[in-house]
């Protein structure tokens, strides 16, 4: 029962740390106390988009005319919509468990116990280990609402099964979770309140698109309270009711459902994280370095514990820079370059510097951006929708921020992110040939 390296939890840190280490010649053991894929794969980023897609295509389907195509009748079945779902990620989860078997990875299921640095325990096992990866994940935070536990609402979890359609539905924080299931919920008909205590949608990502985004969406029907600060809830047979107040004075929203999604948080409880006594940050996340060592020797940590961007992709990089430092390989983490993107309908995507955080960090900047209709391929396949292309430029002319509103921005902000990481100026960036013609092609005209 002793392996090189043991690692807690199997979501996109977890199950990288595993096969990359079992790549690299080490014996692996990874606990996973629920499934292999973590919240990611199982209840987040593939489920999510799995249902979006599907309104996407009932939507595309519902404006066919506007391509010159007709369709008579556009219908969807929802039962058949969340049967989809799960088959894909069924598919997912085999496939993360046939890669981690054939590099040799011992799976374990159950709960983890860590007893020192070097033991731990799951269920009746003692195993040892030479290093520890710790990639626990985030839960859903609930903020303690007056009346919040008399209140039957939904966590994103519960909206992902769901086979019937409320008649309305308010959502509490317009962050990334709830504006994609405001999106889905939009598309197939359902009547929808977003209730956000910020000024805006979507912090973190840059204020002027998320701003079009909201209209766009307001256009559609979805309704915003914005500065807006849920008081109490209660349930009535009504449904759902939202008690708020904002500049405006008081008020209340009532729903059929109420969608509880004001963030996550990373989880620190429930594995004996407390016996390492690892140094950590301010706001409670494990403090670790560019190579994700923490201030134990031989105990690493990735993902959402680190609590710096609670994203799957940066979860998956920072375990592959945790393995290398394990097998002796030089290489560091850079946070330069980590693309956010929110999978509505059109996508917000973003890299790098926002208007906002350069100002904050005092950042000289340049702003240059265009509508998307610069791109002939986005013209083609967009009739009568535009969107936007925003990127920031520091005094030397390097790139140091991009933001797209637009379809399919999920797909292109990486050619910016690369731009940011390797640290191009515009003007070697626009040296870079696009293909023609492709919805990229915009970062090579806005420059």
């Amino acid at each position: 029962m002793k392996y090189q390296v043991i690692i807690i939890g199997g979501g996109p840190a977890g199950y990288t740390a595993a096969e990359a280490a079992g790549k690299g010649g080490l014996s692996v053991l990874l606990i996973e106390k629920n499934s292999l894929g973590g919240v990611c794969l199982n209840e987040g980023c593939i489920p999510t988009k799995t249902l979006l897609y599907s309104a996407k295509t009932y939507d595309s389907a519902k404006h066919a005319s506007k391509y010159a195509v007709n369709i008579p009748e556009v219908s969807f079945d929802l039962p058949k919509i969340i049967a989809r779902k799960s088959k894909v990620v069924r598919k997912l989860v085999l496939g993360v468990k046939a890669k981690l078997t054939a590099n040799n990875v011992t799976i374990v299921s159950g709960e983890a116990q860590i007893i020192d640095k070097n033991t731990v325990r799951c269920g009746e096992e003692i195993y040892e280990g030479e290093n520890l990866i710790l990639c626990t994940g985030s839960e859903t935070f609930i903020p303690p609402i007056p009346g919040v536990d008399a209140v039957n609402y939904w966590t994103h979890r519960d909206a992902l099964d769901s086979k019937e359609l409320p008649a309305s539905l308010a959502i509490v924080g317009g962050g990334v979770i709830g504006m994609e299931f405001a999106s889905f919920f939009n598309s197939l008909g359902v009547q929808v309140a977003v209730v956000e205590m910020m000024d805006e949608i979507l912090g973190g990502m840059d204020k002027e698109l998320s701003a079009l985004l909201r209209a766009e969406y307001a256009k559609r029907g979805i309704k915003f309270l914005l500065g807006t600060k849920v008081v109490d809830l209660s349930q009535t047979g009504e449904g759902a009711v939202v008690s708020y107040e904002n500049a405006e004075g008081n008020g209340s929203v009532i729903a059929e459902k109420l969608l509880m999604s004001v963030g996550r948080r990373p989880v620190t409880k429930g594995f004996g994280l407390e016996n390492l006594n690892l140094e950590q940050t301010e706001r409670g996340a494990i403090r670790v370095n560019e190579k994700m060592q923490t201030s134990v020797p031989d105990v690493y940590v990735c993902g959402d514990l680190t609590g710096f961007s609670l994203l799957a992709h940066t979860a998956v990089r920072e375990a592959e820079v945790a393995v290398h430092s394990i097998l002796g390989k030089e290489d560091a983490m850079s946070y330069r370059a980590i693309p956010g993107v929110v999978y509505t309908n059109p996508e917000i995507a973003g890299v790098g510097e926002t208007e906002e955080s350069a100002s904050t960090k005092g950042i000289n900047y340049q702003v240059i951006k265009l509508p998307m209709a610069y791109s002939g391929r986005f013209v083609a396949e967009n009739e009568g929708v535009n969107g936007v292309c925003k990127v920031l430029l520091d005094e030397q002319q390097r790139v140091i921020g991009a933001h797209v509103l637009g379809n399919p921005a999920s797909e292109i902000i990486t050619l910016a992110g690369t731009a940011i990481e390797l640290g191009l100026t515009a003007a070697q960036w626009k040296k870079i040939v696009f293909p023609h013609p492709t919805v990229g092609e915009i970062f090579r005209e806005v420059l």
